[in-house]
């Protein structure tokens, strides 16, 4: 799954969210209403969605900070 999540042996629901997070944190200009209702479609709730959504956030803004810092973040 790490190489390549939309060829890897996973469920539709999980495929569809890490799309959506995905294009969060490499496109976000580009997110919008329909991206959501894809993921929806899938069967994913709103609340989960929300709930990735916010973990990435996060994610995405401790690398940001990491990088923009220096910090050493120890194996």
């Amino acid at each position: 799954m790490l190489a390549d999540y939309r060829t890897a042996p996973i469920g539709d629901r999980l495929r569809a969210t890490l799309g959506l997070l995905e294009k969060m944190t490499l496109d976000h200009q580009r997110l919008g209403p329909d991206d959501v209702r894809a993921v929806m479609h899938a069967g994913v709730s709103k609340p989960a969605i929300a709930d990735a959504l916010e973990v990435a956030f996060l994610f995405n803004v401790y690398d940001r900070l990491a990088d923009a810092m220096g910090w050493d973040v120890p194996p």
